[in-house]
């Protein structure tokens, strides 16, 4: 009996004591959309990297850039994909209340960590930052003054793919007093993983190689990275937690893949992007108007990446004659694949002190500080042609303070504070034309941007919740803000110097006659609100209902353009944009059933979206723009635990949203069209089921579980070949547990199927002929021990 107690305490129905709302509750007393699981869980899902979780998650989907190098969180179609880090996301990201205030270090591995909480709408009231869509924070395990304690866990895998690929992972951690008032711990997680794409360069090449070292398969990745936490609590009413905390990756060429892919061309303006048939020789096509397609008179065809092709040498292939693999496997052939070429490297210290004055109110005081670097780079056409690769590069730091103060009585809850945000942003983004390439030629050149952003951030806030009877409570939040940047850019060309570097050294005056390079100053200071109100109806212990309106809000910021992107959306007058606002009504439903052994939680959204910051990508850039959007939908969570030892988990999200006249670029001169958000399927589900039973003198589990989601865009534009196709995504595992959890063995099978479940991508039809699609990881079969003590 007291195994099968042990193996139900980490099902799926596991108490989770959440803080969305800044005190501790139960996570279906909170009148919040929210999904929250623990570090078991987690770990029993698979759950590897910071945005593994979304596939558990209603609501919830992934975007980014950069083949999956750089991923970003979608919540309810609200996201935010522009590659340069200048900008921060829609979507927040937290640990331990220490915001991550850098989109690219929203990527990261995760270990040793306590839960995880996904809160969905507009969070700006209680959180700090930007959290227009919502937000996602991750907590860490902390000290612990008892015992001494500790684990360590194994795993190694293989991946299913063309050459032998593996992945090893170790993660361990220590915890303990190290005196009566003082407990530390410590948690290191190391990982190495083989590139899982082969690339059979230099097949069809069409120009010498870029550099030393060119044509490496792709996809591998090495990690390390730790953390130290100290729990000091002089007394029993001040509590002092320390964390620092560091990691480093080294990592190859993003893993982009290439397909065909041709442009349709109505009175000289690119109206779509079609995928190509294999006999396809035409570069691009002219639309009749009735559905058809014609072939374009020769003096209108697009010029071949500026080399004036008249028809594709090869058909199928691209501009160049390159025909890529199917994508039902996991080969290519790229000129500019290096490896160990890109590198993130993350530090941090966060510094909490909580203290309770009385037995009524508490002080707590948040200070985090952190510092990111990156370098990474990708092929712009994923195909053995020396044309351009592009790069992104960060150096930034930010540091937040949050005082606040919380209290309550017999009938309300109060909480109020002050946040202070500053974050110094350095920028280094462009286009890389290496010896020997059509762009450049045999001089080397980056076309670059450099820009910094100095952003201060200063906000009062606060949240009150009174009861108006002993089963209806009113909530009140608001929190204003004063928002100053400062911008410095600079767009032109650069000489280069190496392919593992980008903007060395100083710009070429006016080259190719470009006016360049063009430099960029300004300031904002702006005044910014966000506030909530809602109902709460608890007509018994086991059901709340809640319906409100909350409203969100993201600063302003700037956009940094490579020197083409630049001149084409419109010079200085592109780089500035206005904040965006989103009011969201919501209402939503939290149900306890059968004795506790089943919970069903539903919500139902519209959202008014003013100014959305969305991101266009036209040619071989993007640029932010504002719009108007909106978006209703509807979440369902139900996890129940029919007979012992068995869990079980749906979940399912549904929303139509719409971004309003969208130009197909900027000077168009055809009107501007409505579209969808880009990575944003509108349908997505979600199945799990473990069961749990004695085995062997301990508790054996199988485990399954199902994520589908519906086919989404990755570009705004809407193109017919910018959109990836719905997937099935099929997970299995079998572990079997020591009494006491002292010993933990796993077999795994991630992506069960081998599903092609489609990442990011870019279009690049008038380019090369040819799209950039990254894909999720092959199948990947794997073993895990675990000792625990």
């Amino acid at each position: 009996m007291a195994v099968m107690q042990q193996a139900a305490a980490q099902g799926m129905l596991e108490e989770v004591i959440i803080t969305a709302q800044k005190r501790e509750q139960n996570l279906q007393d909170v009148p919040v959309a929210v999904t929250a699981f623990t570090g078991e869980q987690m770990s029993a899902m698979g759950v590897q990297q910071s945005y593994d979780i979304a596939a558990f998650s209603p609501g919830v989907h992934t975007s980014g850039n950069l083949a999956g190098q750089n991923t970003q969180f979608s919540i309810r179609g609200v996201t935010q994909n522009d590659f340069n880090d200048i900008i921060e996301a829609p979507n927040a990201v937290y640990l331990d209340e220490g915001y991550i205030a850098i989109a690219q270090a929203q990527t990261f591995a995760l270990f040793d960590i306590d839960r995880v909480e996904i809160l969905k709408g507009p969070q700006g009231t209680l959180f700090g930052r930007n959290a227009t869509g919502g937000l996602v924070h991750y907590l860490s395990n902390r000290p612990d003054f008892d015992r001494t304690n500790g684990y360590v866990n194994l795993t190694t895998g293989q991946f299913d793919s063309e050459i032998t690929a593996r992945r090893h992972t170790l993660e361990a951690a220590l915890s303990g007093p190290l005196s009566e008032r003082l407990a530390g711990r410590v948690a290191l997680r190391y990982s190495d993983q083989d590139p899982y794409l082969e690339n059979t360069y230099p097949d069809s090449a069409f120009l010498p190689a870029p550099g030393p070292g060119a044509g490496a398969d792709l996809g591998g990745e090495e990690t390390i990275a730790g953390r130290l936490s100290l729990t000091f609590r002089p007394s029993d009413t001040l509590q002092i937690d320390l964390s620092v905390n560091h990691a480093e990756t080294d990592v190859s060429t993003g893993p982009f893949q290439s397909k065909p892919t041709i442009g349709v061309v109505e009175n000289g303006e690119l109206i779509n992007v079609i995928d190509m048939p294999a006999d396809e020789t035409r570069l691009s096509i002219e639309g009749d108007g009735d559905g058809g397609a014609d072939i374009i008179d020769g003096d209108q065809l697009l010029p071949g990446g500026g080399i004036g092709l008249d028809q594709r040498p090869v058909p199928g292939g691209d501009f160049f004659g390159y025909v890529a693999p199917s994508g039902d496997d996991f080969s290519f052939s790229g000129d500019f694949a290096f490896d160990d070429q890109g590198f993130t490297e993350s530090s941090g210290i966060n510094v909490k002190v909580a203290w309770d004055l009385d037995n009524s109110m508490s002080f707590t005081s948040i200070t985090d500080w952190k510092r990111y670097e990156k370098l990474l780079f990708i092929d712009v056409d994923a195909a053995p042609v020396n044309q351009t690769a592009n790069f992104a590069g960060v150096d930034a730091d930010s540091v937040t303070q949050e005082l606040r103060l919380s209290g309550e009585t017999t009938s309300s809850r109060w909480v109020a504070g002050f946040y202070y945000l500053y974050i110094d942003n350095t920028s280094d983004n462009g286009l890389k034309a290496p010896a020997n390439s059509i762009a450049g030629g045999t001089t080397p050149l980056d076309i670059g941007v450099v820009a910094e952003l100095e952003t201060n951030s200063y906000s009062l806030f606060g949240q009150y919740e009174y009861d108006l009877t002993p089963t209806v409570s009113a909530t009140a939040g608001l929190r204003l803000m004063q928002e100053e940047k400062d911008y410095d850019m600079a767009s032109g060309i650069f000489p280069s110097f190496s392919n593992h570097t980008g903007n060395q050294g100083d710009f070429i005056p006016n080259a190719f006659g470009a006016g360049s390079p063009f430099f960029f100053q300004d300031s904002t200071s702006d005044t910014l609100w966000t506030g909530k109100l809602q109902l709460d109806w608890r007509p018994n212990d086991d059901l709340l209902l809640y319906a409100g309106v909350n409203r969100g809000v993201k600063a302003g910021s700037f956009n940094a353009l490579v020197l083409g992107q630049y001149l084409g959306s419109g010079g200085d007058e592109a780089l500035p944009y206005d904040e965006e606002v989103l009011t969201s009504y919501e209402g939503g439903f939290k149900a306890t059933l059968g004795n506790g052994m089943t919970r069903l939680n539903g919500s139902v959204f519209y959202y008014d979206y003013s100014d959305y910051q969305a991101f266009l990508f036209v040619g071989v850039g993007g640029v932010v723009i504002n719009a108007d959007a909106e978006n209703y939908g509807a979440e369902l969570e139900l996890i129940t635990s029919p007979i012992d030892g068995l869990d079980l988990m749906f979940t399912t999200a549904w929303f139509d949203a719409t971004v309003k006249d969208i130009s197909l670029r900027n000077g168009s001169p055809l009107p501007p069209r409505d579209v969808k958000p880009t990575y944003a399927p509108e349908l997505q589900a979600t199945a799990l089921a473990r069961y749990a039973w004695s085995a062997f003198g301990g508790t054996m589990a199988i485990q399954g579980d199902v994520n589908y989601s519906d086919e989404f865009y990755y570009n705004l534009r809407n193109f017919d070949a910018d959109k990836f196709d719905s997937y099935t995504l099929v997970n299995a595992q079998l572990s079997w547990e020591s009494p006491l959890s002292a010993w933990t063995t796993t077999l795994a099978v991630r992506n069960l199927t081998d599903e092609r479940a489609g990442v990011q991508g870019f279009n690049l039809a008038t380019l090369c002929g040819c799209n950039e699609v990254a894909y999720r990881t092959p199948r990947f079969y794997s073993v895990g021990l675990r000792y625990d003590f």
